[in-house]
């Protein structure tokens, strides 16, 4: 049970759902946008998260969509993880999702509400970054297409009133050679420690990580550095590793030292898989 009252509302179509954003943001009522409701659950129970007002979206369709058409494949927000999992369209997307959590909890936690998640990890993002995806958003102003690497700065940000339909990607991308490895320190369905994923496009390497920093994140910086034949593996990731994003982590689940320990190796790894491709 959740310490707090809400009510609840679940449209039928888009143009309901921003409705009622709307009018719930005017009356001060806070509006959850809920497509799982994992992280509420989670959060709330801990004082977390509250809200006074939840919008479940799971009923419209054009969230619920998973299907290839002409160049793209087409994933709706509110697809569960294991249904991704299940489905393998997009086989990075895949090995990503299947790491999240446990099974129980990834038939509940969906794309979008991962992505969109307060919890830092949010590592179905990578894939998404590196394959130069799109996502469709609507709001007050109606529907928008955007590239998701325009408007993912460590969370998606959207406008007032926006949320997430569909996410777009290009199949080219869906049958690039890849490379996903997740560490934990602690058991097998324990919070991450590093989750890194890659990709190679065009004899170029594409790298995303989650877990390092308290945001996910592509660097061009880091990509620049890795993809730098001329020099030897170790000058690539001794270079990436000089211009990461800051701050590095350092809680709980792992020190900032074990945490570029354990990516060192993790991209001396993903080098060995890549540069034979």
């Amino acid at each position: 049970m959740l310490p707090f009252d809400f009510d609840y509302y679940r449209p039928d179509t888009l143009q309901e759902a921003v409705g009622l954003l709307q009018y719930l943001e005017q009356e001060g009522k806070r509006p959850f946008i809920f497509s799982g409701g994992t992280e509420l659950i989670t959060l709330g129970r801990i004082d977390l998260a509250t809200t006074e007002a939840v919008i479940d979206i799971k009923n419209i369709a054009d969230c619920g969509v998973m299907q290839g058409s002409g160049d793209h494949l087409f994933l709706g927000s509110t697809l569960s993880l294991t249904t991704i999992e299940e489905a393998n369209l997009f086989p990075l997307l895949t090995r990503i999702a299947s790491g999240v959590a446990d099974h129980t909890a990834r038939r509940k936690i969906t794309l979008g509400g991962n992505i969109c998640a307060r919890i830092f990890y949010r590592e179905t993002v990578l894939p998404f970054l590196l394959a130069d995806s799109q996502v469709l958003l609507i709001g007050p102003n109606g529907k928008k297409i955007v590239l998701i690497n325009e408007i993912f700065n460590g969370e998606l940000v959207l406008e007032p009133g926006e949320f997430l339909i569909q996410i777009a990607t290009e199949n080219r991308f869906i049958r690039a050679p890849f490379f996903s490895v997740k560490r934990r320190q602690q058991w097998d369905t324990g919070y991450p420690l590093i989750t890194i994923a890659a990709l190679k496009m065009d004899q170029q390497i594409r790298v995303g990580i989650s877990g390092l920093c308290p945001f996910p994140f592509r660097s061009r910086e880091v990509e620049s550095a890795l993809n730098n034949q001329g020099q030897s593996k170790e000058v690539r990731v001794e270079g990436a590793l000089a211009v990461l994003p800051q701050p590095i982590l350092d809680d709980v689940e792992g020190s900032s030292e074990y945490r570029l320990f354990v990516l060192r190796n993790l991209l001396f790894d993903m080098l060995a898989a890549l540069d034979r491709g």
